[in-house]
């Protein structure tokens, strides 16, 4: 189990990660944000047990699967008051043969939670209790808010 209040002094809501964004990446995230419509019914189902989970999420502004991702996990937020949090700024590191992230100034987390892709999204139960990772992209269904809710009901 992990300390989720410690988390969230650690982290920022998805929404203040997406606005501090700066430009040239910050248009990309808005573009997807704006483009995309979250299914509906999957939104209604997540709004039943969105007050028992958090979702942490690593992300980039660089990273193209993040760009695709995070914007949905706002709209998912809002729509349904699932609380998601983000360790931002995720940053390469090509002068290291032996880390793949640079600290600082990435968050140390990075390594505690074993970062490996980008975005790295753990969804957890409110007592902290990991409840399943998507990592890059969703794996077993068509589209990342139906891929949440598989995660949490399967546990």
């Amino acid at each position: 189990m992990i300390d989720l209040d410690e988390i969230r002094r650690k982290t920022v809501p998805v929404d203040k990660y997406l606005s501090t964004m700066e430009n040239p990446f910050k248009e990309k995230f808005l573009a997807r944000k704006e483009s995309y419509q979250p299914n509906q019914d999957t939104v209604d189902k997540l709004k039943r047990i969105a007050d028992k989970n958090i979702v942490v999420v690593f992300s980039a502004e660089w990273c193209k699967d993040c760009a695709n991702n995070v914007p949905v996990l706002e709209l998912v937020s809002k729509a349904t008051g699932l609380e998601v949090r983000v360790f931002g700024h995720i940053m390469k590191d090509a002068l290291s043969t032996k880390e793949k992230r640079r600290i600082p100034p990435s968050p140390p987390e990075v390594k505690t939670f074993g970062v490996e892709k980008l975005p790295w999204i753990i969804i957890y139960d409110k007592k902290g209790r990991e409840m399943g990772k998507i990592i890059e992209n969703p794996v077993h269904t068509g589209s990342l808010e139906e891929e949440l809710l598989y995660t949490i009901q399967k546990k």
